[in-house]
C-alpha cells in the first residue's frame, strides 16, 4: 500500500491531504483527514509533532473482493475499511 500526496488544504483546526493511494495495484484518488494530536517537545529538546490521519475506502475499489458466507448469513468482511495512520514528526536540526 502506498500513498502520494498531490494535494494539502487547511480546513478548519486540521487538514485534508488529498493523494493517490495504491493496494494491491489499484491506485483510487483518496482523502485523507489530519488533525493534530500533541506537539510535546522531545526529550533531547526536539521540536515533536503527533498527527492522526483517516479515511474511508471501499475495498472492491482496490480489487480486494474475497470474502466468505457465514453460517449465520451474511459475510465475513465488510466493503467498506477506515483506514488510520498515527504519525509522529520529529523536526531535523
Amino acid at each position: 500500500m502506498t500513498f502520494k500526496s498531490t494535494r494539502i488544504e487547511q480546513k478548519g483546526s486540521g487538514f485534508a491531504v488529498t493523494g493517490d493511494l495504491t493496494i494491491h495495484g489499484e491506485t483510487r484518488p483518496v482523502i485523507l483527514n489530519v488533525e493534530e494530536v500533541s506537539e510535546p517537545a522531545g526529550s533531547l529538546g526536539n521540536t515533536r509533532i503527533g498527527l492522526s490521519a483517516t479515511a474511508k475506502i471501499n475495498r472492491k475499489d482496490f480489487g480486494l473482493t474475497w470474502n466468505s458466507t457465514l453460517e449465520a448469513g451474511g459475510v465475513l468482511v465488510g466493503e467498506d475499511v477506515t483506514i488510520t495512520l498515527d504519525v509522529e514528526l520529529i523536526k531535523a536540526a
